[in-house]
């Protein structure tokens, strides 16, 4: 499908609730179908991504009922699939799953299938393959690859220094430490997402300081709970950018989770000159919840250091969308994590900027983006549902439209993105 996106003729405004947290909806859904009696889950996204993962669940033996907007999982007792494990496009399903089945009691003797599309199928697996192995685990690979092969076994605890901090790859092994003979250890050099940490303590599974890093004992029950998911950042982000970059601008985003190791894309666009004011500390579920207030900005590049990417991974695509309209030079260095997404979204984002007219050079570990006028025309999302969205958000201070092929990507994060920033005020219209 394509998408073609009007520039902005008037000022975005309104009040904005993003759908809920895919990375906490995706650990929800496993931890749920792992943990004894009845987890209710409250905000759930529903996305092809987050249901992969619920579906993967029910596949192993989790039962799963919706009601009024709420899912419940009764888990506790997982049994081997009739088949295949689906988990679509997918690269937090696929890594957790394989963390989380790697030691399963109920499943050892049998060989378990994760399998995904051809996106899913390019992305480097090895990272959790190598740690889990070093635990005892047996997992076959197609060149590091997906489908992977797990045939689930006894583990040992160990203590894993990872060369990159990666939320997935610690999630990974922690899942399957919970399933190991002793304490399992994974130190990271910087910081990464914590919403393992944050919701394991939820299921009855105590963590402890690895000295440094994290830790968790083997042998622990979990035991179903409540969990509220909060509004997804890395979607919000959208509506907060569309608002940056539209003069006149003002809209607020409500119940957004503000947890701190997902705060870089807002402290990378206030040093840029956002306004953006934060209000609320509270809590649920272990997850911080609050309010933004965004209004239209002049944006100036700036110089983007490695340790702030960590912590904003997942928005680099929007980043050098923002950095295109941005008066003056964005640098970006230390991301070469993101050539390993969804897409290679260094090499697709430099390209399909250019194809807007945008000034960049695209390196190897980042990009050199220079700001000024962005022309309309014809772009590709190269199957990667972040960069689709982010051409949309810039396409509305372009000079004409601008039409996004192979837009349908969205649906598989954010189903809601066109008619949510539609009802700001903005003209996108599917073909």
């Amino acid at each position: 499908m394509r998408l073609t996106v009007h520039p902005a003729a008037l000022a975005l405004g309104g009040r904005y609730r993003p759908p809920g947290d895919k990375s906490v909806s995706h650990r929800a859904a496993i931890l749920g179908g792992l943990a004894g009696g009845e987890t209710e889950i409250h905000g759930f996204l529903d996305s092809a991504d987050t249901r992969a993962t619920l579906g993967a669940m029910q596949q192993l033996g989790a039962r799963v009922e919706e009601s009024g907007g709420v899912i419940r999982i009764r888990g506790g007792s997982l049994k081997p699939p009739a088949g295949p494990l689906d988990l679509g496009n997918s690269g937090t399903g696929i890594r957790l799953l394989a963390g989380a089945l790697a030691g399963h009691p109920d499943l050892q003797g049998a060989a378990i299938e994760l399998v995904g599309d051809e996106s899913l199928s390019r992305r480097p697996m090895a990272r959790i393959i190598e740690p889990l192995a070093r635990m005892g685990a047996r997992i076959q690979s197609r060149d590091g690859r997906a489908p992977l092969v797990i045939e689930p076994s006894k583990l040992t605890g160990r203590r894993h220094t990872l060369s990159v901090a990666s939320a997935q790859v610690k999630s990974a092994i922690l899942l399957a430490g919970l399933f190991a003979e002793g304490e399992t250890v994974v130190v990271e050099p910087g910081v990464s997402r914590d919403h393992t940490e944050r919701m394991l303590p939820a299921f009855g599974v105590g963590l402890h300081d690895g000295e440094p890093g994290v830790a968790v004992s083997g042998g622990q029950v979990l035991s179903g709970t409540r969990i509220k998911v909060p509004g997804d950042l890395s979607s919000a982000a959208f509506a907060l950018a569309a608002g940056l970059l539209v003069g006149g601008s003002a809209i607020q985003l409500e119940g957004i989770g503000l947890n701190p190791t997902r705060s870089g894309f807002v402290d990378i666009v206030r040093h840029m000159g956002a306004q953006v004011a934060i209000e609320g500390d509270r809590t649920d579920g272990g997850e911080p919840l609050g309010r933004l207030t965004v209004e239209g900005s002049a944006l100036a590049g700036i110089d983007i250091a490695p340790e702030q990417v960590p912590l904003a991974i997942d928005e680099f695509p929007l980043i050098m969308a923002l950095a295109a309209a941005a008066e003056g030079v964005t640098r970006i260095r230390g991301a070469s994590e993101l050539r390993v997404k969804e897409s290679d979204r260094i090499a697709v984002m430099c390209r399909e900027l250019a194809r807007l007219g945008v000034a960049v050079e695209e390196l190897d570990d980042g990009a050199v983006v220079t700001g000024g006028p962005v022309r309309g025309g014809e772009v590709d999302s190269h199957g990667d549902h972040r960069v689709a969205m982010s051409l949309a958000v810039l396409a509305l201070v372009a000079e004409a439209p601008v039409t996004i092929d192979n837009a349908e990507w969205i649906e598989t994060s954010y189903p809601g993105f066109v008619e949510d920033i539609r009802a700001l005020g903005a003209e996108m219209v599917w073909e």
